[in-house]
């Protein structure tokens, strides 16, 4: 018999719902698997669907699916297919889909797109019948649609279904149908307040989507709409033509003028705010651009910020972002209070990110007494572990190290089948195993988060973790063990491929090899072919400028761009490229990695000011990706000292603190790139 007709039940399975009853069936479907890829001669027609649904071309995937079928991805082909012309297609269409793919991600994510059409054309009975099998319930517009529909059949929103499409809507950057028309129902409901929409319009002209904020000037004020026009055209004669002019319409276009030019000039909007403007805005929108200007300067890492947000006075006024920035501009100079206060003034989900319980926590130790000290305690007794950088921070405010966990209990052989016999997680190690990785890295979060309600419990995510390390997937190896909420495998966690290069190559030039994995497993979680937007590439993610002068520096002759895709040579350079930004900047790990994230010349010039911890520093941080890349470096680091070493060990003593290049430092390295 020809194994191509053993794989085709064994695929044909794998499509299917998983039965716990067929166990046996379905790992040795698994275990077919890997040679399947060897023996299917239509890999090559999935990868060219792949290829033609990015190009949009609807009559060569209409033209290859009848050769994907029976491939284990024919489920993918086939959503390719059908999504590149679903405009056009049937009901019927729809549902022969949505039936023959049941169970998997492909019918879910049709589903989804199909909700969404639906709604744009206003078909609410075919939404309200569909909606109720939608499993993933991740998509914002599709929630709005659902919330418009629940209104539109019992006639009467409620206060909850407001603030749903209140919250959704003012969280999202881009003009959608779905959140703009169920806002519009509850302002005409007055189940939501034009303010809402004024809002809107202030979120988007600071995100830059002009056409969100018209959108949202147009269901505040539809009469306003052309004096928005103007005001985007040009902010400046906007506001040099307008005078003293009463009315709410008028002060509202003012203030997203007024946003337009702190994001331009921040200091020509506050003497705009103080000399002109002062008087016609109300206070709660003198705040708000007040707080806008704020940011501005905080961004900037100007001591000009607190005096901005001094001005402020309700916190209450300003969004969650501005408060975030206040708050970090608070740290800079030790002011706890207004820490303590700007945190106070967030929205209480925004409150309860490790972040800010652990600075309200180190305010209230800072402004004393026994009561606050109680209160800072159980904050940090709230988040303390080692899941990250302020679980470890508040784990040694309670005088502890971090330590490896105790591992849960092995998994049984049945929990390691039951991963393996997984069709949705089958075809996601599949489809990365073709180059496929978006794909395969959905259809596993699905898998993992998604396809049950609550996602996989501890065990089920431990074994499906398990699948992914045997397999050296180990992004997904990393991102599944993360998501346990109990049970904390900390191997899982930070795993140490290519131990014997990383340790060789670290010790060489003195290294530290936890740091060197904790900037790795933050860069590419060890996937060999990654590729950033950017151009960086490998294990270490080193761009290719990087590589020829790293390469030149070390004495690495012969190096030609392409060698930075063979793992050793990617860790030899990128390994030497942090030893020389650490030693740059005199031995700082968060530097450092600041300097690996957005070149060295940022964290030169950010480093200026007043010494503070690191910590400190490390929030301040402007850039969001480097902020986060830096503590999450510098907790991967301590994670992995802890694993390798087998002692506790200290984040703090990693961190230090930063401040200005002082005199007994070496000048810096002015051609580190």
């Amino acid at each position: 018999m020809q194994f191509a007709s053993i794989l085709s039940p064994v695929r044909t399975f794998l499509r299917a719902p998983f039965p716990t009853l067929l166990l046996p069936l379905a790992l040795a479907a698994a275990t077919l698997l890997q040679p399947a890829r060897a023996q299917s001669g239509n890999d090559d027609v999935v990868l060219q669907m792949r290829q033609a649904a990015q190009r949009g071309d609807k009559a060569r995937l209409s033209a290859l699916l009848p050769q994907a079928r029976g491939h284990l991805l024919e489920p993918w082909a086939a959503y390719w297919e059908l999504k590149s012309r679903l405009g056009e297609a049937s009901a019927l269409e729809v549902q022969d889909f949505l039936a023959r793919y049941a169970g998997t991600y492909q019918e879910d994510r049709l589903r989804n797109d199909w909700l969404i059409l639906l709604g744009q054309r206003r078909d609410w009975d075919g939404f309200a019948q569909l909606h109720p099998a939608f499993r993933m319930n991740d998509d914002p517009q599709v929630r709005c649609y659902a919330v418009l529909v629940d209104a539109l059949r019992s006639g009467t929103p409620n206060a909850a279904q407001a603030d749903e499409v209140r919250r959704t809507w003012l969280g999202q950057r881009e003009l959608d149908d779905g959140c703009l028309t169920a806002a519009d129902r509850l302002i005409s409901a007055r189940m939501m307040s034009p303010n809402d929409a004024w809002k809107k319009a202030r979120l988007s002209i600071e995100a830059n989507r002009p056409q969100a904020a018209r959108a949202a000037v147009n269901l505040a004020s539809p009469d306003a709409v052309p004096l928005f026009d103007e005001l985007n055209a040009s902010m400046a004669k906007f506001l040099a033509g307008r005078g003293i002019a009463p009315g709410k319409e008028r002060r509202e276009l003012v203030t997203l003028a007024l946003i337009k030019m702190v994001i331009a000039d921040p200091d020509m909007a506050a003497s705009q705010v103080e000399s002109k403007w002062s008087v016609m805005l109300s206070p709660e929108e003198r705040n708000w651009i007040w707080g806008a200007i704020g940011r501005q300067y905080a961004v900037k890492l100007s001591p000009a910020a607190n005096g901005a947000f001094a001005n402020v006075t309700k916190n209450a006024d300003l969004s969650d972002d501005m408060l975030a920035w206040k708050t970090r501009a608070a740290l800079r100079t030790g002011n706890w209070k207004e820490v303590r206060a700007a945190i106070n003034a967030m929205e209480e989900s925004t409150q309860k990110d490790p972040t800010w319980i652990y600075w309200k926590a180190r305010a209230l130790d800072a402004q004393g007494g026994d009561e606050r000290r109680a209160e800072a305690r159980a904050l940090y007794e709230s988040i303390a572990g080692t899941r990250g950088f302020y679980e470890l921070l508040a784990l040694e405010e309670l005088g502890q190290r971090a330590s490896s966990p105790t591992r849960p209990a092995p998994l049984t052989a049945e929990e390691k089948a039951a991963a393996r016999g997984n069709p949705s997680l089958n075809r996601a190690l599949y489809a990365i195993s073709l180059g496929l990785r978006s794909e395969g890295v959905r259809e596993w979060n699905y898998a993992t988060n998604l396809h049950d309600k609550g996602g996989m419990g501890d065990r089920e995510l431990l074994a499906a973790a398990d699948f992914a390390c045997q397999r050296e997937v180990w992004d997904r190896c990393i991102n599944t063990s993360e998501r346990t909420k109990g049970a904390i495998d900390a191997e899982q966690r930070f795993p140490m491929p290519f131990h014997d290069t990383v340790l060789q190559k670290s010790q060489e030039i003195g290294l530290d090899p936890a740091y060197v994995y904790g900037l790795i497993r933050q860069e590419s979680r060890f996937i060999m072919d990654a590729r950033s937007g950017v151009g960086a590439s490998g294990l270490m993610q080193v761009m290719p400028a990087t590589a020829r002068w790293t390469a030149r520096k070390i004495g690495m002759n012969g190096f030609t761009p392409n060698q930075i895709n063979d793992r050793d040579t990617n860790i030899t350079i990128g390994t030497n490229y942090l030893k020389l930004a650490l030693d740059d900047f005199d031995g700082s790990m968060a530097l450092a990695a600041a300097a690996y994230n957005a070149g060295p010349g940022r964290p030169r010039s950010w480093r200026n000011g007043p010494v503070m911890e690191a910590a400190i520093w490390a929030e301040n941080v402007p850039f969001n990706e480097t902020r986060d890349y830096v503590k999450k470096v510098l907790a991967n680091t301590t994670n992995y000292a802890a694993l390798i070493t087998g002692r506790p060990q200290s984040l703090k003593d990693r961190l230090g603190s930063v401040g200005p290049r002082n005199a007994a430092e070496p000048e810096p390295n002015k051609d580190l790139p």
